[in-house]
């Protein structure tokens, strides 16, 4: 009983700091919802909440016509389903290499492959856009994917790689010895047992890539590949913005990603436990 009450003050303490943490993080979402039902001149009232007079549902339909809503959804789902196939083939074959296959600089070409989490995807801005445009390569999907693969490899090469020293290198050699070449060893045995690495990685490259806007508006400039982020420059004007409406475009492109990281948020939090303590 006395190590119930004195754990009780730490407790409440403990709740009381998660509870502001939750609420901070959780105000931005609710402040975007409050002013995509609200009108532009409710906007420029005092305070951080708005109470519309009239719920205006009417800021939701013109982001979804007006706004291109259903283009650029196909493009953004396109790209980021591409790159994180691109990704999770790329990454569980470096995986293999560096960690199964023998060769002197596997351990220096890992760690090199892993310093890329250290750069910032949008410093290569500038040198990717004179590289794109002398390939011609500007304007085409292809100028959205390379960087987002690229910078996506090195967290994906950590998660597998870590996942994959755990796995027992006897079953591999059974499966050798039995006729299996090194793709079917790779396919039937080592990717099912990464499945909870491969999960994690898929979600953390499509939520890293789904809203990036810098690279895709300095690369593209027609609407044929743009992604969901520029709906809200349908409604940026020179002299004014629709603003209610680009709260209710960006309400609509964060909902997916809000219900995907809801649903899935367990395999991220395990993931990347597991990944770290394996690695």
């Amino acid at each position: 009983m006395e190590e119930k009450k004195k754990n009780t003050p730490g407790k409440v303490i403990m709740w009381t700091i998660l509870i502001i943490f939750a609420v901070i993080q959780i105000f931005p979402l609710v402040w975007l919802l409050d002013f995509s039902f609200a009108s532009n001149n409710e906007m420029f009232t005092k305070g951080l909440l708005i109470i519309p007079e009239k719920i205006r549902w009417d800021n939701y339909v013109k982001a979804f016509i007006d706004g291109h809503f259903l283009l650029y959804l196909k493009n953004s789902v396109l790209i980021n389903v591409l790159a994180v196939l691109l990704v999770l083939i790329i990454s569980v074959m470096m995986a293999f290499a560096c960690t199964r296959m023998h060769w002197k600089l596997s351990s220096t070409v890992r760690n090199i492959i892993l310093l890329g989490m250290m750069i910032p995807i949008h410093a290569t801005l500038l040198p990717n856009y004179i590289i794109y445009d002398k390939l011609k390569l500007t304007d085409t999907i292809w100028a959205l994917l390379i960087p987002y693969v690229a910078f996506s490899l090195p967290q994906g090469l950590f998660l597998t790689s870590g996942f994959m020293e755990s796995i027992p290198k006897e079953i591999e050699e059974a499966a050798v010895i039995d006729g299996c070449g090194i793709y079917r060893v790779i396919a039937i045995i080592i990717v099912p047992m990464l499945r909870t690495s491969l999960v994690t990685v898929s979600i953390m490259t499509f939520l890293n890539n789904w809203n990036e806007f810098m690279m895709a508006s300095t690369y593209l400039s027609s609407p044929t590949w743009r992604t969901l982020p520029f709906s809200v420059l349908e409604f940026t004007g020179i002299y004014a913005s629709n603003y209610s409406v680009q709260f209710a475009v960006m309400a609509l492109t964060a909902a997916p990603m809000v219900i995907l990281y809801l649903i899935l948020n367990r395999y991220i939090t395990e993931g990347v436990a597991m990944g770290a303590v394996k690695g």
